[in-house]
């Protein structure tokens, strides 16, 4: 005789419990007439009968986004999950920030009471923000980085590329005997001459708060000790610039890059400043298509002298003439 398993009650009220939610979900899958399949239709928000078309719900609420993206990077992009993390800011953009209007939700202005209560509140906010002299060191050098980058008209990449720049070298301690702001200025410019939009050593003295041969220094140092690979400036990078600072026109641009490129080839570039080339390249394309521009115009845009537009100039036009000689 064997030994038949004892059941208990609470055992049959799960068995039953069980079966029910089985039931449960048979007839939301079934549909209530002839026991078809059912269908969602997210189009038009309803849930209907694949077999006799019957409407089972209808309203049903898109839990999906409004708009549509055809790859993983434009989804990534559009996604609504809060603003995207960034090295522009200290603390990569994760903190909360008040804001400094006293008002509330509805426009209304706080009562004074409230006021001191958020300025309190800001305080111990920006307290914490920034706990340690290495957080108040990133948001000091940052906030230099997106000054200077703003005043020059460089693009968000180049701002992020710097501030991971100034993030290596103060985590390799490079700044112990250098100034914030030089290390700062020297990771932009080094990151400007990476994105291929660089800027002059005096474009970028004109808006940093330290001197030429401090950053000049300091860029040394930093791309030294941080291995970074920057190839010498194009001449030919300038151009569009001081084209469209001089109003000029794109026949104007499209000779001075075709001067630069004789000169590359004759090798009479080497060892001269590309920003002198690119400078009297612009003055003579300008010559060569009878467009009304003056040296000391052009100086102004390039930040140097007349006589080293004269000086280059004319050598870019003897190249010109031996090659079609």
């Amino acid at each position: 005789m064997t030994d038949s398993p004892i059941r208990t009650r609470s055992d049959e009220r799960r068995q039953r419990e069980h079966e029910e939610s089985h039931e449960d979900a048979d007839e939301r899958e079934q549909c209530p007439e002839c026991g078809g399949r059912l269908l969602s239709d997210a189009e038009h928000a309803e849930t209907v009968c694949d077999d006799c078309g019957l409407v089972v719900e209808e309203g049903e609420i898109d839990r999906g986004p409004e708009w549509r993206a055809f790859d993983s990077a434009e989804k990534d992009r559009k996604s609504r999950v809060g603003a995207p993390t960034t090295k522009m800011m200290h603390d990569q953009g994760l903190s909360t920030n008040i804001g400094w209007q006293d008002r509330d939700a509805y426009g209304k202005a706080l009562s004074s009471r409230q006021r001191q209560k958020m300025q309190r509140l800001r305080t111990w906010n920006e307290r914490f923000r920034t706990r340690d002299s290495k957080e108040r060191n990133l948001k000091q050098a940052l906030g230099e980085i997106d000054r200077m980058a703003s005043a020059l008209g460089l693009p968000e990449n180049v701002r992020e590329t710097a501030s991971v720049i100034y993030r290596r070298a103060l985590e390799e301690d490079l700044l112990p005997g250098r100034s914030i702001e030089g290390v700062a200025t020297a990771s932009l410019y080094a990151a400007a001459r990476q994105a291929g939009t660089p800027r002059s050593l005096d474009e970028i003295s004109a808006v940093s708060r330290v001197e030429k041969d401090e950053i000049a220094r300091t860029y040394r140092y930093v791309i030294r000790e941080l291995g970074l690979e920057v190839k010498p400036a194009d001449p030919e990078s300038y151009v569009p610039r001081f084209a469209s600072d001089l109003e000029l026109s794109d026949e104007t641009e499209r000779r001075a890059r075709q001067l630069l490129k004789t000169a590359k080839d004759a090798g009479i570039h080497s060892g001269k400043s590309p920003v002198g080339l690119a400078a009297a390249a612009v003055y003579a394309g300008a010559l060569l298509t009878n467009e009304k521009v003056t040296q000391n115009q052009v100086s102004e845009v390039a930040s140097i002298s007349e006589v080293t537009i004269r000086n280059r100039y004319h050598e870019l036009l003897e190249a010109e003439e031996g090659t079609v000689a």
